[in-house]
């Protein structure tokens, strides 16, 4: 996306835009601490509101709403390239379930019931992940490394640190996936290898979104695919038992 798509106000000084950069990391590494230290409840709001406080204090620090991928402008070009991420991704999941050699890698212990995949793809995940985690990378993040360091560094940094978000929720990812436990075992190893695996696939994923959100200068883009990978993969793990049962 080019420049004159963003904000027309003056970019700010580089010193003022590294100390952006800078807070907001602090607070995303807080986040993430509190979020898988503190108790059920702590944990459920706690990166919904570091997301929001983000926003507000970005918007502050003089980032418009384009430059947070919210401009209205950018609402159409966002939704197509919205719909088409999500149809390619649930196309792909679909096939994955009805090939034999792949349909374990979708039996997650945690979505074994399609009551707990529902209320996992519908409402926790939308609200508890991807929509705050996609304000607070491919929003806030974004727009402050993009004045910062420009795209170079919106797609290695950005990349680099959504892979290293997910090292504490990776945390027991072997054990609880039959596919991944079968290659990587259940022991030390197996654990570290399943975080290394979680952080380079999110790290990966993280650089599909950032392209999304400029080539679409639009949220909406990497939240439905954010979305599709999550949330209809927890309808994938329901349907896959299901299938794996009969």
């Amino acid at each position: 996306m080019s420049r004159s798509s963003h904000d027309a106000r003056p970019r700010p000084g580089r010193l003022r835009a590294h100390l952006d950069v800078m807070v907001v990391v602090a607070v995303l590494t807080c986040t993430e601490l509190i979020a898988h230290t503190a108790g059920a409840v702590a944990g459920m709001i706690t990166v919904p509101v570091a997301a929001t406080a983000l926003v507000a204090l970005m918007r502050l620090r003089g980032i418009g709403w384009p430059e947070l991928g919210l401009g209205r402008r950018h609402w159409r070009r966002g939704t197509t390239y919205a719909l088409v991420a999500a149809a390619i991704v649930i196309a792909a999941v679909g096939l994955g379930i009805l090939l034999p050699f792949t349909r374990p890698f979708f039996l997650n212990n945690r979505y074994a019931t399609v009551s707990s995949a529902l209320l996992a793809s519908l409402v926790l995940i939308p609200l508890q992940t991807v929509i705050p985690e996609e304000f607070a990378f491919r929003g806030v993040l974004h727009g402050a490394l993009d004045r910062a360091y420009g795209a170079r560094g919106v797609f290695a940094a950005g990349s680099l640190l959504f892979g290293l978000w997910h090292v504490t929720s990776s945390f027991g990812l072997t054990s609880g996936n039959r596919g991944l436990s079968a290659i990587l075992g259940g022991g030390i190893v197996g654990q570290l290898c399943g975080i290394l695996l979680a952080v380079l696939a999110t790290g990966a994923a993280g650089f599909v979104f950032t392209w999304l959100r400029r080539r679409s200068g639009s949220l909406l883009a990497p939240i439905a695919l954010h979305w599709s990978l999550n949330g209809a993969g927890a309808l994938a793990a329901a349907l896959a038992w299901h299938v794996a049962a009969r």
